[in-house]
């Protein structure tokens, strides 16, 4: 036997899945999958195995799962595995998972283990060399994380309290009760939501943990809920909905979201009146022209979180590409935060809607030089609380991106605003949101935060203030 075992990181919501079985019996599980699965069928096909079973951890919130499309085009080969410890229910046909219930793939098992804190009904999953007593691993979920632990706020303040306390208990019961040599595989690295300040390495041990990890040496459970209170990051906008849409099921498609191309007078027609569009490309060529109202979202990886947190799932999305040729990797990427209506592309993008004459936007690009000498233009920071705390440029004023929106109403629209984040990619998708509510002198900061740095120019912190 060879056991096999791949982990797979979905960038941008930094989310794990792991492929696991042994090739000796050709056969293996998929656990949280992500809805772009034809990265397991190739996987499995690669190791000559079988998908026999495919399993949650616990019902997500910050992705769409891919569980129900995976056991689709399995064609009915494999059964879908879900925890209904805590009073978990769901919308769609499934495997009832208990604490204690174990499953064999060849000299591989996998025993369930609840691990109730971050959701009521969270599993682990203890992973065991044949009949020994000592698992070398566990995929722990969103209950424990590398440098962190899941967040127990994500199911609404009146189950937060009993959450927590669950967390604490989870933490110190069962992961620090492992032996130190134990594996933790989790199911989010660093740049997720779902845990405060996740570490940027794939895996970690138990012993590692026990030494370095701050939330998992805290003792008591007092301490635990004052620090879990004052660490944990914004939740995004779309967490609650997918929390709701992966509870109830999600639409299997059997493929990637159909997109059909639009001509240039069919994409303007369509796009009247407000509609959502998404333009992926870079800040530099966004800047320079882009259809009135777009937003500009890069074809980056992050380009699934901010999706999630400013965009309507109720309102079809018409895209502008760099090429067309990158629509199937955007569609992927939208789709894992739920997104699965579009209106179509702009064929061609935006040198077909210049050549056709079409009227076009622009916004203004300053460098940080220019900036730093500018007399009218007010810095606007658009990253994370943490980050505006741990040094800002001087003078500017604070909004998160995520809470942007909201937060318009407390910008001075007479104003000069210069955009940005840490490096102008979440700069650029604040610019074009505040342009697209009619804010008329707006400029995105290419480089933003970074280039400030290494030029060497003077910083400020709150306390400064």
């Amino acid at each position: 036997m060879t056991l096999r075992f791949e982990q797979i990181l979905a960038d941008g919501v930094a989310e794990c899945s792991y492929l696991l079985g042994d090739d000796a019996a050709h056969v293996c599980a998929v656990v949280d999958p992500r809805p772009d699965v034809d990265i397991y069928l190739e996987a499995a096909r690669r190791f000559g195995l079988a998908i026999t079973h495919v399993f949650e951890t616990h019902i997500h919130a910050d992705f769409m799962s891919g569980a129900r499309e995976l056991v689709d085009r399995l064609g009915g080969q494999a059964k879908l595995y879900v925890s209904t410890e805590g009073g978990a229910e769901y919308g769609f046909d499934h495997e009832t998972v208990r604490d204690g219930d174990e499953f064999r793939f060849g000299g591989l098992r996998m025993k369930a283990r609840f691990t109730p804190g971050h959701t009521p009904e969270h599993m682990s999953y203890f992973l065991y060399d044949g009949d020994t007593e000592t698992p070398w691993g566990v995929l722990s979920g969103d209950a424990f994380f590398v440098d962190s632990v899941g967040r127990p706020d994500l199911m609404g303040d009146d189950q937060t309290e009993e959450l927590t306390e669950k967390l604490f208990h989870t933490v110190r019961d069962v992961f620090m009760a492992l032996p130190d040599d134990v594996i933790i595989y989790p199911c989010h690295g660093a740049g997720s939501a779902c845990g405060p300040d996740i570490g940027d390495r794939m895996s970690s041990t138990i012993g590692y943990e026990r030494r370095f990890n701050d939330y998992a040496k805290i003792e008591s459970l007092e301490e635990f809920k004052k620090v879990m209170q004052t660490d944990a990051p914004p939740v995004p906008t779309h967490y609650p909905r997918l929390k709701k849409v992966n509870a109830k099921g999600p639409e299997v498609l059997r493929n990637l979201p159909r997109v059909p191309p639009l001509t240039v007078e069919r994409f303007a027609k369509a796009t009247e009146g407000g509609a959502q569009i998404v333009d992926t490309r870079d800040m530099m060529d966004f800047g320079a022209g882009h259809v009135k109202g777009s937003l500009n979202i890069g074809a980056r990886p992050e380009l699934s979180v901010w999706a999630g947190w400013l965009l309507d799932p109720e309102k079809p999305i018409y895209l502008v590409l760099h090429e067309d040729a990158d629509l199937p990797g955007v569609v992927k990427l939208l789709w894992r935060t739920g997104f699965t209506e579009f209106g179509g592309y702009l064929a061609g993008g935006m040198s077909a809607w210049r050549e056709a004459g079409r009227d076009f936007a622009q916004i203004p690009q300053i460098s940080v030089h220019e900036l730093k000498d500018a007399q009218d233009i007010t810095p606007l920071d658009v990253r994370k609380p943490d980050e505006w705390e741990g040094g800002h440029l001087p003078g500017a004023t604070h909004a998160f991106l995520g809470e942007l929106r909201e937060k318009m109403s407390d910008l001075d629209r007479s104003k000069s605003y210069a955009t940005y984040c840490a490096s102008g990619f979440r700069a650029s998708i604040a610019a074009s949101l505040l342009a697209a509510h009619g804010f008329e002198t707006i400029r995105n900061v290419p480089g933003s935060w970074k280039a400030w740095s290494a030029a060497g120019y003077p910083v400020e912190t709150p306390e400064q203030k």
